[in-house]
């Protein structure tokens, strides 16, 4: 069975709307054969993302970045998973992460209410030096949550999940 894990960080009740959404879309009953593990970013091991086959990522846009945890949470498991970094400790060239996490498919979902642009721009940075295949749009929300923005919460985490099916 492929296995879908969800890392976020939701200490708003704007992104715990978004990670409750995208773990129902992942969960559609319509999706068979994903088992689908969440985990807080602070909580999420090495062991976690070795054992997924494929990951959505929720976080605020901080300052201009992401979380503090979700970056936590690189920073912990980066190497383990096969993350590529040049001889100055900067991601490697695109494509030349080799590492057993390669080529797996993930989501993004962002919230935040001013700028989103530098949260996404750090996630992508070092997803794209583990060699991760964005597999859906990324869900960027700025200011309050619509409905609009739970449904396609909902699609993100429903993609991701039939994507591994």
């Amino acid at each position: 069975m492929a296995r879908l894990l969800i890392v976020h960080h939701s200490p708003t009740r704007s992104l715990q709307r978004l990670t409750d959404a995208v773990v129902s879309g992942a969960g559609d009953p319509e999706i068979e054969g994903v088992e689908v593990v969440v985990r807080p970013a602070l909580e999420a091991s090495a062991e976690d993302v070795l054992a997924a086959d494929g990951y959505v990522l929720g976080t605020s846009a901080n300052f201009g970045y992401m979380s503090g945890a979700l970056k936590h949470f690189f920073d912990s498991t980066f190497l383990a998973v096969g993350g590529a970094l040049d001889p100055s400790g900067g991601a490697g060239p695109e494509g030349s992460a080799a590492g057993a996490t390669a080529k797996r498919p993930y989501g993004l979902y962002v919230h935040g209410r001013y700028d989103t642009t530098g949260a996404i721009r750090s996630v992508q940075s070092i997803v794209g030096a583990l060699g991760w295949a964005q597999a859906y749009d990324i869900l960027d929300v700025l200011g309050d949550v619509e409905d609009a923005h739970v449904e396609a919460a909902y699609e993100l985490g429903a993609t991701l999940a039939a994507v591994l099916a």
